[in-house]
């Protein structure tokens, strides 16, 4: 992306700076040329206390929003909403909210955003690639050499790579009006069912990693036996037994249609995550 002049004095405040998605949002904006304002804890912004919102926003000129659990939890509409009123209240001129592709929870999160006033942009995602290589999955893979997960045995996937997503995220960010209005759905260029993506790392790495479906009321009790709070354990077994059933079995042109080129292959996310040592054991790699 060529810089201009407006882009170097252009303020973009990112939420979830230090998160897996708002870091490389951050990163993509920085090699975009834009000024860059994190915004998390570490900043001493926090989505939960309202009153840290306005030092976060004022002076920005625009800003990207990832909600701290899940763009369909029971509150996010209604802090989505009251974030992005805030900030057209004070003059951000354009938000850009990442959300996800299939998931009708995340809708009303997505309405409050276009109700708020001010130019907005929704990037809908499809599953990220890098859930297998941060976090807990990887963990598993990692640790035990198996990942078990609800996501059945034949349901597909096509896994999208997070920088694809920070890109476009960054382009609907700077681009005027271009994507004033709109979702764009984004994924990568083909389908995998989670089993036949753990075979890609298995091959990638050259170690015998599994993957076990299990029924999403079981991974629930997993979750809370992990010390998830119940409440939210409950709310993502109602998610995976929607999100995960085969719904996503679709491509999206999102990549293409933004960047003007063809997003990543899952391939190349487990060929660099493999020479990174994402998963050997006792490895806390980032792919």
């Amino acid at each position: 992306m060529t810089r201009t002049s407006a882009q170097e004095d252009m303020t973009v405040v990112v939420t979830g700076a230090s998160g897996r998605a708002g870091s490389r949002v951050a990163g993509a904006a920085r090699a975009a040329g834009l000024t860059v304002r994190a915004a998390s804890r570490a900043t001493g912004f926090d989505w939960w206390d309202r009153s840290t919102w306005a030092g976060t926003l004022r002076g920005a000129d625009a800003a990207f929003m990832v909600h701290p659990a899940d763009v369909g939890a029971p509150d996010a509409a209604q802090t989505v909403g009251a974030f992005a009123r805030e900030a057209a209240g004070l003059g951000v001129r354009r938000l850009v909210l990442l959300s996800a592709r299939g998931e009708e929870q995340a809708r009303p999160a997505e309405e409050a955003l276009a109700a708020a006033g001010t130019r907005w942009t929704v990037v809908r995602a499809a599953w990220f690639a890098q859930n297998f290589g941060e976090g807990p999955l990887a963990e598993e893979l990692r640790g035990s050499g198996e990942l078990v997960f609800p996501a059945g045995d034949a349901a597909r996937e096509p896994f999208v790579d997070l920088r694809d997503v920070a890109d476009v995220v960054v382009a609907a960010l700077v681009s005027g009006d271009r994507y004033a209005g709109r979702v764009l759905e984004v994924s990568g260029p083909r389908l995998l069912t989670f089993a036949e993506a753990v075979a890609e790392i298995a091959k990638g790495t050259g170690r015998a990693l599994t993957y076990r479906a299990v029924a999403a009321r079981e991974y629930g009790g997993n979750l809370v036996a992990f010390g998830v709070p119940e409440q939210e354990a409950a709310f993502l077994v109602e998610l995976f037994g929607t999100l995960l059933d085969g719904r996503n079995a679709r491509l999206s042109d999102g990549v293409r249609q933004v960047l003007g080129r063809a997003p990543r292959d899952f391939g190349d996310f487990v060929r660099e995550g493999a020479a990174a040592g994402t998963w050997e054991p006792g490895a806390a790699g980032r792919a």
